[in-house]
């Protein structure tokens, strides 16, 4: 007999576990208890492969027990299920339809097993880092409109944050320190003008594939690859949608920052430019580039050297 697909839909409290193409179905807590007893049952199952959304957080304690169990794991996008089931003509939505559709979607689609990443601890750190910037900044904004009285306090909070700031960043070096491999790959990114310790951290953390896929692959991942909208002789507009979100917003700002200090990018970006392509297309196709350098970098592990067969003037 074939091996099973299983798919689980995980919600804060429960773990519903079906069957592709079977009526059997299970119901357990996510909690320590009920996620051994989901191991020890799919161990006796021996699955080809356990699909399951990714939901926040609440799916991390049982990927990592799944993935010490030795079972083949596969986490994917919530809104590519549900398109899948809708595509199937499932509208229906309830725990057991969408383990059931988690399943289905797992043996059509076959993704690929993916182990924990080793990323996960600093991701939530770069996480952390990002939602302290955006506090920091909401306050500064409250400030300029705040009264007297209120300014005092929000000046401390500012403070208390930024102070927590200083923190995590020294938390995001030591943890880096401590891998030779992210220490080794955060050096090899950082040899690039433009590239800093948060995009490098964002890197690491976001975007474990870099290195390991070709320059379209990655350029999709992130969501700087442009995407064609044609139908008939109708030839749309290319843009970008979808991917990485806080690895795209790091890559923005580090493309900005190239366009002036890195010559390979500074000279892209003002041959654009004198092309007639507006600044923000310019700017997205530098982040593409800016990101298949790195992806080359990471592949090869080789530092980035200076190109000196050209010569590069200023961008205007």
């Amino acid at each position: 007999m074939e091996k099973p697909y299983i798919g689980i839909d995980i919600s804060k409290d429960s773990l519903d576990v079906a069957i592709h193409a079977s009526s059997k179905q299970w119901h357990f807590t996510n909690d320590p208890a009920g996620i051994s007893r989901v191991c020890e049952l799919l161990a006796k199952l021996e699955p080809a492969l356990v699909v399951f959304e990714a939901t926040g957080g609440y799916e991390i304690p049982l990927y990592v027990s799944l993935g010490e169990s030795g079972l083949p794991v596969a986490p994917v996008n919530p809104r590519q299920v549900r398109d899948f089931a809708k595509a199937s003509g499932k509208l229906a939505k309830t725990d057991t339809l969408d383990a059931k559709a988690i399943a289905h979607f797992g043996a059509a689609l076959k993704p690929e097993p993916r182990a924990f990443p080793e990323s996960q601890e600093l991701k939530e750190i770069v996480a952390r880092r990002n939602q302290l910037v955006q506090m920091i900044t909401a306050e500064k904004n409250r400030f300029r409109s705040a009264r007297q009285g209120i300014k005092a306090r929000i000046q401390a909070h500012i403070k208390w944050l930024e102070e927590e700031l200083e923190n995590i960043d020294l938390e995001l070096r030591q943890s880096i320190k401590k891998n030779p491999a992210w220490k080794e790959k955060d050096t090899l990114l950082q040899s690039v003008p433009g590239v800093g310790p948060v995009l490098s951290t964002t890197l690491l953390a976001g975007l474990p594939e870099l290195g390991k896929l070709d320059g379209r692959q990655i350029a999709a991942l992130v969501g700087v690859a442009p995407l064609n909208r044609d139908s008939g002789t109708l030839r749309g507009k290319r843009s970008i949608w979808g991917g990485r979100a806080r690895v795209r917003g790091a890559l923005y700002m580090a493309a900005l920052v190239a366009t002036r200090f890195n010559p390979v990018i500074r000279d892209f970006y003002g041959r654009l430019c004198a092309e007639g392509k507006c600044k923000k297309v310019a700017i997205t196709a530098c982040m593409r580039k800016l990101l298949t350098i790195l992806n080359a970098i990471a592949k090869h592990r080789t530092p980035w050297q200076y190109p000196v067969s050209q010569t590069y003037g200023p961008c205007h």
